[in-house]
């Protein structure tokens, strides 16, 4: 291959050409949570601004949740399962070690073509999934990448533990990427990690450093785990901080954005990252008070609603930030083109 034929696929613009979301039907209100542990609809409300969550099925899986997001987005992008080149799982509770859910994925929906892979990033699952698409992309490697962020993390919660059994709830949403016009799709990305604050939100027990005895599951240690405190100050530091990086990147200005698409796991996270960037509430996609935190779920089901809500228009500057375990953030610039 010349050097000029190299350097054109690096430039392939890359953007979003199709999306999906599922959502379980069973639903968790604040009112239930009260009946469970102590807590109220007050408290919650005022501290996280959920309202409610939803919850799988008990036969549901994170792979029967992403095969519905998928085949919805890999309609709306008006391609086949057989078009996609790789499939992209983002989760934390896949429905095993191995495979990967994302092979799992592959199979049912009929991606015979197609490599896949999961990818662990907590709640910034799906934009680093998404990052990592555009660059096989933009080489010329691949034309359609399937990318989706799906949890059930309802199997992984303490029911008893009033500080996270209210925070979290289930889902799926998919994207598929592939090539769009110069000038649009994704302007510019905004990957990093802080591992020295992974102990504030994790999974103790399950791995090789502490396999699954009866001592870690009688100390609820294969549940959700976090600092509260310590992740919401990581978190209103770092949304501003990683939003503006992926701005100067693209050459753009706060005042350019059009909608920002944060990760959903608290309204009063969001409201401090707007005041920062200096956003009125019309350019903020909000949906936290009817799903909850649903990690790598949470941005694309966001995207989802965003779209059929009429909010995300040709042109429009779409900025998608998030952060997670690990610590993990992300943050795409997108200039959207349909």
């Amino acid at each position: 291959m010349r050097m000029d034929e190299c350097n054109n696929m690096m430039k392939q613009s890359v953007g979003f050409l199709g999306m999906g979301c599922y959502i379980p039907e069973k639903i968790i209100t604040n009112y239930d949570l009260e009946k469970m542990v102590d807590t109220n609809n007050e408290w919650i409300v005022d501290r996280t601004g959920i309202k409610e969550r939803h919850i799988a099925a008990p036969e549901e899986a994170t792979s029967d949740l992403a095969v519905k997001a998928a085949k919805l987005a890999i309609a709306d992008a008006g391609l086949t399962a057989e078009d996609i080149d790789l499939v992209i799982v983002a989760t934390e509770t896949p429905d095993t070690k191995f495979p990967s859910t994302a092979c799992l994925v592959q199979h049912e929906i009929g991606a015979t073509h197609a490599a896949a892979f999961d990818l662990s990033a907590g709640c910034s699952g799906f934009v680093y999934g998404s990052a990592v698409a555009s660059q096989f992309i933009a080489t010329g490697l691949y034309k359609h990448v399937l990318v989706i962020g799906a949890e059930t993390l309802s199997r992984i919660m303490n029911w008893q533990d009033r500080n996270t059994c209210v925070l979290f709830g289930d889902g799926a949403g998919a994207a598929v990427l592939g090539k769009v016009d110069d000038g649009y799709g994704i302007l510019s990305i905004d990957l990093g990690a802080d591992g020295g604050g992974g102990p504030h939100l994790i999974l103790p027990a399950g791995g090789s450093r502490k396999p699954a005895s009866h001592e870690t599951v009688d100390a609820c240690e294969h549940s959700i785990h976090m600092n509260g405190n310590d992740v919401f100050k990581f978190a209103i530091k770092i949304m501003p901080k990683t939003a503006l990086r992926v701005l100067e990147k693209a050459g753009l200005k706060k005042d350019d954005i059009d909608l920002l698409i944060p990760h959903q796991a608290n309204v009063r996270i969001i409201d401090s990252a707007a005041k920062r960037l200096r956003l009125s509430q019309d350019k903020i996609m909000v949906n936290v008070e009817k799903y909850g935190n649903t990690s790598a779920a949470s941005i694309p089901i966001a995207m989802c609603e965003a779209r059929t809500e009429g909010r995300l228009k040709k042109d429009d500057n779409v900025l998608l930030v998030g952060f997670g375990a690990g610590l993990t953030w992300a943050s795409i610039l997108v200039k959207w083109h349909k």
